[in-house]
């Protein structure tokens, strides 16, 4: 599995794919990323070290991921993140956080002490797909509420169950409320999820206008960050 990316078009920066402990929901119904999970402090340590002596700095700017939220990255490595911070002279992170832990955010950047995007999957603002169909326990009720918090959100296109008109709702709240945002094309996996492939074809042709929003990132594969399986 690739760990590491230089991501060279939309947002400069480099990309590291930790492991960290199990997600602190982990049921979402579209999601088998949590295979990824481990309680082996000594091998999360080492691939995580192996993955972070990677970083240069190239940019400044540095993305971590991890298969849950930031908060479930073992302490030891969140020292040797601050280490490479401070050495590789990284001006600015993104991180990814769930929902539930919308009130400790500002412990990750009291910690690092530089500026932190924070990253949230809502997937969709349809609160019934997106907590009744995806089963994501991400329990707001307006974008606003996320807004507070989270400065880039992600969505997802392209599953069954899915229509048009939830999908221009949430572009157009993307669009007109936040700094970033990361609209992955769903790729089916081990869980019955399925892909919607007119629905995405419509996406492709409808949404082409967003290759020229430095802000906003679509992904066709789930790969296309440069990392992953």
């Amino acid at each position: 599995m690739d760990r590491y990316n230089v991501i060279e078009n939309k947002n400069k920066r480099e990309i590291v794919l930790l492991k960290a402990h199990p997600c602190v929901w982990g049921k979402c119904s579209f999601c088998d990323y949590i295979d990824d999970n481990s309680t082996d402090e000594e091998e999360m340590t080492k691939v995580n070290k192996e993955q972070l002596d990677k970083v240069t700095g190239k940019y400044g700017v540095l993305e971590v991921i991890n298969s849950g939220s930031c908060f479930e990255i073992p302490q030891d490595t969140l020292q040797y993140i601050k280490k490479v911070v401070v050495e590789k002279k990284i001006k600015k992170l993104f991180f990814e956080s769930h929902w539930c832990y919308r009130n400790r955010l500002q412990e990750m950047k009291d910690f690092f002490g530089i500026p932190i995007v924070f990253k949230i999957g809502v997937e969709s603002f349809d609160n019934d797909f997106r907590n009744g169909f995806l089963n994501k326990n991400a329990r707001f009720a307006t974008y606003e509420e996320v807004k507070q918090y989270f400065q880039s959100v992600c969505l997802m296109v392209g599953i069954k169950g899915q229509t048009k008109e939830m999908i221009k709702k949430d572009i157009d709240i993307v669009l007109k409320n936040f700094d970033y945002a990361t609209i992955n094309i769903f790729t089916p996996n081990t869980t019955p999820i399925e892909r919607d492939e007119e629905l995405i074809e419509w996406f492709s042709k409808e949404y082409r206008f967003l290759e020229k929003y430095d802000h906003i990132e679509v992904l066709f594969e789930n790969t296309d960050f440069g990392v992953g399986d």
